[in-house]
């Protein structure tokens, strides 16, 4: 299938596989040129060679690594310069499943510094350019973990809750300015992920549903196009996020007062 509508570019980043790969898909078929960042040169460019095959987009790749500083600033620039990017998908980043105590801290480093500090700049990198624009949209990738921190590493659950909170930040700055800001909360889902996490999805308990990564970007999108910036793709019913924000939001204005609550039995 051939797309004629130009929607601008999508800049994806690990994009050579899973859920990286199917965005990439799926945003070509939505008319968006694209630009691939992950480590595998060899998949990116057999990725960029479907896709063109399939829908006639341009795709451009770039190799770099995300966990590496200088890496991290070329894609930034990048986003700074390249006015035809009209789409960035924070997708790039790994997990963990063994207990915080029994992880290697130097992998949980990595990890901070792929799941946060990476996403954080390209972020900054892209926004004010969509903002002088007054047009453009930020996918990032979180996790379910981010309101279930007792689900896997700690690490990971932390990484993926700083995803979640800065979303939602950058949506209540950026509202009214023309940028579409979403984070994408996964729950199991059938991706290279649960391997690289040390525990293969097979291994996982029977009553966890596993999504494939088709639905679940598939979902993402749905969600996307409804406007929604927290999206859940296996939760059933979506009034039950909002009874979860609503509680977030009356907690509000008790969490800072000039007296300790009275339970305590401190103060005047």
């Amino acid at each position: 299938m051939t797309t004629h509508h130009h929607s601008g570019t999508a800049l994806i980043t690990g994009a050579s596989s899973g859920i990286g790969a199917i965005y990439a898909d799926r945003l070509a078929r939505r008319g968006h040129d694209l630009i691939l960042v992950a480590r595998n040169r060899a998949r990116l460019e057999a990725l960029a060679r479907r896709i063109t095959d399939d829908t006639g987009r341009s795709v451009e790749i770039v190799t770099a690594d995300l966990g590496q500083a200088a890496d991290v600033r070329r894609i930034e620039e990048i986003l700074r310069t390249d006015a035809s990017i009209t789409t960035l998908v924070n997708n790039a980043g790994f997990g963990g499943a063994a207990p915080l105590l029994e992880s290697d801290v130097d992998r949980m480093q990595a990890m901070i510094e792929l799941n946060v500090t990476a996403l954080t700049r390209l972020t900054y990198a892209a926004a004010p350019a969509f903002v002088a624009r007054g047009q453009g949209t930020i996918i990032n990738i979180a996790s379910v973990v981010a309101v279930a921190p007792e689900v896997l590493n700690g690490v990971y659950g932390g990484s993926k809750a700083f995803v979640l909170a800065f979303t939602q930040s950058l949506q209540h700055e950026l509202a009214g300015k023309g940028v579409r800001v979403q984070a994408v909360l996964p729950g199991a889902t059938r991706t290279e992920f649960w391997d690289i996490a040390g525990q293969p999805v097979e291994n996982l308990p029977q009553w966890v549903g596993v999504m494939s990564g088709d639905d679940l970007v598939d979902a993402a999108l749905a969600g996307l196009d409804q406007g929604e910036v927290i999206t859940v793709p296996s939760l059933p019913d979506l009034a039950d996020w909002n009874t979860f924000e609503a509680a977030r939001a009356t907690l509000g204005p008790k969490l800072s007062r000039d007296q300790p609550a009275a339970r305590y039995g401190v103060g005047r």
